[in-house]
């Protein structure tokens, strides 16, 4: 640990990296250091290096179009763009029962970037600090994935999703693996309605807020702005095969879907921001 004095020589007098490291993350028994982090300090297109794109329709049945261009860095921050704008599927078939291929167009486009085959961690804690849209049909996502095996065996966790759960607009922080029968999932879920957070700040919308996960052998804990919102139980996460996805290292995902489970977007003014000020990972 960094005596108090020494703490405030290097916080005052060496670069600004550790001065925002130190000023924004004080974890409980100082036993964490910086491992890994993306600030988005550099200004144009996200740097490939860390992040990979994905492209086109993906999961849910959601309405946008998934595309590099509308992810860049700005301000020292990452700005993902959801427009409305109509994109050609180029693989688009008429006949297919594949809902990817049998839309002929987007009428939405945004990005989803990840650090799968870049970086993936297992256990410690990450930090997001990021600003979220809360307009009808958005739904912003902080989560993470195992590197091993498909979906849901793999394992999800979900540091902060937004959408509507019966029609309300909520906050989740969930983590999912595999059930019995292919594609199905067991979920433990935290669902808070969004009004919750509007009557303590109606301005809450308009600020960045801090998600953070922290991940052990024995548990996820996941936290909004220090708020613990969901414990997982990590002796209960075990896939029928006896695999456990969460003691499997897993890569950071950041995306806005628009549609699908955030709604109707039709009536929502576009362009759409989700921006997103930096991502940090520590271990001990």
């Amino acid at each position: 640990m960094i005596k108090p004095i020494r703490r405030l020589f290097l916080t005052l007098f060496m670069f600004p990296l550790i001065s925002t490291v130190f000023a924004q993350f004080s974890p409980s028994g100082t036993a964490y250091k910086l491992v890994w982090q993306e600030e988005f300090d550099q200004s144009g297109s996200v740097d490939s290096i860390k992040w990979s794109f994905e492209e086109g329709f993906k999961r849910n049945q959601e309405l946008q179009w998934y595309q590099k261009n509308n992810a860049e860095t700005k301000g020292g921050k990452l700005v993902i763009t959801g427009k409305r704008e109509q994109v050609i599927n180029d693989d688009y078939d008429k006949e297919s029962s594949d809902w990817r291929r049998n839309r002929e167009f987007a009428e939405y486009t945004s990005s989803s970037i990840n650090t799968r085959g870049k970086y993936e961690f297992k256990y410690g804690i990450m930090e997001v600090r990021a600003k979220i849209d809360t307009a009808l049909g958005m739904w912003p996502a902080i989560w993470t994935l195992g590197v091993s095996k498909p979906w849901p065996s793999n394992g999800e966790i979900d540091v902060m999703e937004y959408y509507l759960v019966k029609g309300e607009a909520t906050i989740l922080a969930n983590a999912a693996w595999a059930d019995e029968g292919q594609y199905n999932a067991k979920w433990d879920e935290a669902k808070i309605p969004f009004g919750e957070f509007l009557k303590k700040d109606p301005e809450w919308p308009s600020k960045f807020h801090l998600w953070r996960m922290e991940w052990t052998e024995d548990f996820i804990k996941l936290y909004l702005d220090d708020e613990l919102l969901n414990e997982v139980d990590l002796a209960r996460t075990v896939n029928p095969d006896g695999f456990n996805p969460f003691h499997q290292p897993h890569y950071i995902l950041l995306n806005l879907a628009i549609g699908g489970n955030g709604g109707d977007p039709s009536a929502s003014a576009f362009p759409r921001e989700y921006v997103v000020d930096y991502v940090r990972v520590y271990q001990k």
